[in-house]
């Protein structure tokens, strides 16, 4: 297989960027360019590879600390979910003007919908549609991994007490699209370890088996059963 990835840990929430390349022509993205631009950069220049897109799974401030200053620095074009595409410009919205350091950035380049193809060298990967945790969130799914972005975690799922979330958009979103994917598939997420489909089909208290209800509508504590 010829997908390698990097994840960067970044910022003060502990982001995880991704560098995703293809290793026979170095052509390679970057998801989620988290806060610190000198060392996605540094990445960039030690494995000699050719930066061509960013892909937001998202647009809230941990994930969008660098994206102004890479896309300008490599001149490359920004892909992003349709109900986030003025989050990246709302510093109230995507919470940096909270934080203590406002980010409003340029509008996308491309809006990415359900089912887009989009290739990186000879790698091929598929948007898939997960609102919830934001408006308009996105995972990228190919080569055995699906990028989840703020979505699914290890054993847990995304905020929805944030602007524009809901809980039942969300949980619906990891049934309906993630929870389907093969078991094999590795999951990359936003924060946090790694984990596999299979591993969260049986411990994720999101996960809804046919006929049942989720953990979280029989617990209230998950948080899921709210709008």
């Amino acid at each position: 297989m010829s997908m390698k990835y990097m994840t960067m840990m970044l910022g003060p929430v502990m982001t995880n960027c991704y560098i995703v390349y293809d290793s026979e022509t170095k052509d390679a993205m970057v998801i989620d360019p988290a806060w610190d631009y000198d060392k996605i950069n540094q990445a960039l220049e030690d494995h000699q590879l050719h930066l061509k897109f960013i892909f937001q799974t998202h647009g809230h401030a941990d994930h969008i600390g660098a994206l102004q200053e890479l896309r300008n620095r490599k001149n490359v074009p920004v892909y992003i979910g349709e109900g986030d595409k003025d989050l990246i410009s709302n510093s109230r919205n995507n919470l940096s003007l909270f934080m203590g350091h406002p980010i409003e950035c340029t509008s996308p380049d491309y809006i990415a919908h359900e089912g887009d193809t989009i290739t990186l060298g000879n790698l091929s990967f598929t948007v898939i549609e997960t609102p919830g945790h934001t408006p308009g969130g996105l995972c990228l799914y190919g080569e055995g991994v699906v990028f989840s972005g703020d979505t699914l975690f290890r054993y847990s799922v995304g905020r929805t007490d944030l602007y524009g979330g809901s809980s039942r958009t969300l949980i619906s979103s990891i049934n309906d699209k993630l929870m389907g994917l093969p078991d094999d598939t590795v999951v990359l997420p936003g924060h946090g370890p790694e984990s596999t489909i299979g591993e969260e089909r049986r411990g994720n208290p999101s996960y809804t088996e046919a006929g049942k209800p989720c953990l979280c509508t029989r617990n209230p504590s998950f948080g899921c059963a709210s709008p």
